[in-house]
């Protein structure tokens, strides 16, 4: 996965979001089942009169089936003469081809050193959560996880806290072979609106399989007088899988933002981020 564009090729980013809903997950997958990344490469092939020739996609953040995304990014790689011949017009061939579903906001040639994945140095989720007893607004049904127990928004900040930082995540993630489970917690924080919905931003340097979800669902049982404050950090340093996190559904879950640091620092960034990382006094492995 290289950080330029093949000689007769140029590297375009795009700026895309989706009601991940209807979605089995944003890559491809085999035996038919519908995909982002699956939709987006069938319309950008249909657009550009690519014929058999598929360009693939990479994107910053696989989502799983049923999670939404507001701030997706992605590349693709065309040939010098399919970006001449349509960049004018691609935007909106794109939208006149593409379902309902899936939107790509913005086309443009990528800089230099630029990769969707391994240039990203933040990713930044919300998923939304509401208690009120009368259940979740029908419009929002789709977006919004309903919890049947009031609560605690202060208690749940005061558990968050204690995940911040540089850790092994293992405790919250579904395990991937020859991928690490080490990232860096930047941010997770919640506050409840004044429509009642509780709204929880998540920011890190990349997410392991299941991680947000499962930090979510360590937080309810905070926030719901199941467990004391100091559980979810207790879970956290034990390293290991706890029967009582549970994952959360996964349509509270939007990406809503990815960040890439200036140009000049691009691909510097990219070659940080394949890099094997560990804690002290542990092994690494590639970073994924």
């Amino acid at each position: 996965m290289s950080d330029e564009a093949a000689p007769g090729y140029v590297r375009i980013r795009l700026d895309l979001s989706y009601d991940g809903s209807d979605f089995h997950g944003w890559a491809k997958q085999a035996g038919g089942k519908r995909t982002v990344q699956g939709e987006i490469e069938d319309a950008l092939r249909t657009v550009t009169r690519s014929g058999g020739t598929t360009y693939e996609l990479t994107v910053a953040g696989r989502t799983d089936a049923g999670v939404h995304a507001r701030g997706q990014v992605a590349h693709v790689d065309l040939p010098e003469a399919v970006w001449r011949e349509h960049h004018e017009k691609l935007l909106k061939r794109l939208a006149g081809r593409l379902p309902k579903d899936v939107r790509v906001w913005a086309l443009r040639e990528a800089p230099s050193g630029f990769n969707a994945r391994f240039s990203a140095v933040w990713r930044r989720y919300a998923y939304r959560v509401t208690d009120n007893p009368g259940g979740v607004d029908p419009l929002l049904r789709n977006h919004v996880l309903w919890h049947d127990w009031p609560l605690d928004v202060d208690a749940m900040n005061e558990a968050a806290r204690a995940l911040l930082g540089e850790h092994d995540f293992a405790a919250y993630c579904k395990k991937r072979e020859g991928a690490t489970t080490i990232r860096t917690l930047q941010q997770l924080s919640l506050v409840r609106g004044d429509d009642g919905i509780i709204t929880a931003t998540v920011r890190a340097d990349a997410f392991c399989h299941n991680m947000v979800r499962s930090l979510i669902g360590a937080l309810l049982f905070v926030g719901d007088g199941h467990r004391p404050a100091d559980w979810p950090g207790k879970v956290l340093a034990a390293g290991v899988r706890d029967s009582a996190v549970h994952v959360v559904r996964p349509h509270g879950l939007t990406l809503e933002q990815v960040g890439y640091p200036a140009d000049e620092l691009l691909a510097a960034r990219s070659r940080e981020a394949r890099n094997r990382r560990s804690l002290p006094g542990t092994s690494g492995c590639e970073t994924c």
